[in-house]
């Protein structure tokens, strides 16, 4: 993407999002109170995720599970603390309307591969970091072919091909694609199902211990001295 149209973009991004801020800000309120009475607090949901050159950042979402732990103090999987109207969340993707927030920012775009977990990024192969030359979105190439329904391989292949790619033309493409896919109640953004499955990268899940982990709000950016 030129500089100009990376200027167009991020101005496009602003005014996006304040207004879709302003707009949904009844929408907002309705859903945070809907939490407060039903999980407690905090309404707000913010994990680290990895950002534009892998820089970290805070994404906001709405709290869709609970805090519960084991008598070990663990937390319990997510499957276990995913609440029926935080699925509902999720399956409506309401819960990302927080995310506008990281939009106005700066730290996200409307349009570009979802930001994922920190704990990801060391599985990448060169070509699958790649999704990270570009700002994370709120919606994307990947999302707009099925992300839910697709192996990670694909989704992260996705993911490149749009870092390559990025456009004005294809950025509208994928909105109009979005705008459409919701309409007809097709999960495009996180869906029921996010960030349950773990990605393993090529040398897949470990031989002994758990196969996935359960979704914290903090995680640790590797540094530069750790193994990729």
């Amino acid at each position: 993407m030129h500089l100009l149209e990376r200027v167009i973009k991020r101005a496009v991004d602003l005014v996006v999002a304040s207004a879709g801020l302003t707009l949904s800000s009844p929408l907002l309120l309705s859903v945070a109170a809907a939490i407060r009475v039903q999980m407690g607090r905090p309404v707000l949901y913010r994990q680290t995720r990895v950002g534009k050159d892998e820089k970290p950042f805070r994404v906001w979402k709405f709290r869709t599970m609970t805090s519960e732990r084991n008598t070990a103090g663990e937390l319990l999987p997510d499957a276990d603390r995913l609440t029926s109207f935080g699925r509902w969340l999720r399956e409506t993707s309401l819960d990302e309307l927080p995310q506008l927030i990281n939009v106005a920012i700066g730290e996200m775009s409307i349009v570009g591969p979802r930001p994922l977990l920190v704990r990801y990024v060391p599985r990448y192969s060169p070509r699958q970091r790649t999704r990270h030359q570009v700002r994370p979105g709120i919606t994307g190439w990947a999302q707009v072919h099925g992300r839910n329904a697709l192996s990670w391989d694909e989704r992260l292949e996705l993911d490149a091909w749009y870092a390559e790619n990025a456009s004005l033309a294809l950025d509208l493409r994928i909105v109009l694609k979005t705008i459409s896919m919701v309409v007809r109640r097709e999960a495009v953004l996180s869906g029921a199902g996010a960030d349950i499955d773990e990605f393993w990268g090529a040398a897949g899940p470990p031989a002994t211990g758990p196969r996935a982990f359960p979704v914290e709000e903090n995680e640790r950016l590797p540094s530069q001295h750790e193994p990729a």
